[in-house]
């Protein structure tokens, strides 16, 4: 007698948008590899805020928010060296984003938080996870954009050239 098979659970998607500029991907958690990472992530949403381009790794954009998890996950399905597409989740205390040249002080230290979460998508290659103040920083990655990710590429490049100010980062279940 054979063993009955385990259901699958079912893929789950969100919609990753540059709200200003209306541009929109789709992405598939990564629930098989980061399962709670993504279970913290699907119960929160919608998430979002303020978006900002990387300075270090290079082709990111991302969003700071509060905690949201009851726990912080665990650092599941690591890289430092995110390929495009994928979505990635970091957990900063607000003392490592005080210094001045990050340019959001204020609203990571000063606000009192303990802890914020960076939500971030990548956009192309060659991006490295490495900070001159802190050293590696790996990060989890929980999704991966499977449709859309040439049009939100154009609109990251549009916005590392025109600027970020006005603009929000938000991500949603489809």
């Amino acid at each position: 007698m054979s063993q009955p098979e385990e259901a699958a659970a079912p893929e789950r998607f969100i919609t990753v948008s540059l709200e200003k500029r209306g541009v929109s991907c789709t992405a598939k958690l990564l629930s098989d590899r980061a399962p709670i990472t993504c279970d913290a992530v699907w119960h929160a949403l919608p998430l979002g805020g303020d978006v900002y381009h990387a300075k270090y790794a290079r082709n990111e954009i991302y969003a700071l928010v509060e905690p949201f998890a009851a726990v912080e996950p665990p650092l599941e399905n690591p890289t430092i060296t995110p390929i495009p597409g994928d979505l990635c989740y970091f957990t900063f205390t607000g003392t490592q984003l005080a210094t001045a040249s990050y340019g959001y002080e204020q609203d990571a230290h000063h606000r009192g938080r303990a802890t914020v979460v960076d939500l971030a998508l990548f956009y192309e290659r060659n991006n490295l996870l490495i900070n001159g103040d802190a050293g590696w920083v790996p990060g989890i990655v929980w999704g991966a954009v499977v449709d859309g990710l040439d049009r939100m590429a154009d609109a990251c490049q549009d916005l590392w050239r025109a600027g970020a100010l006005g603009e929000t980062l938000s991500f949603r279940r489809e």
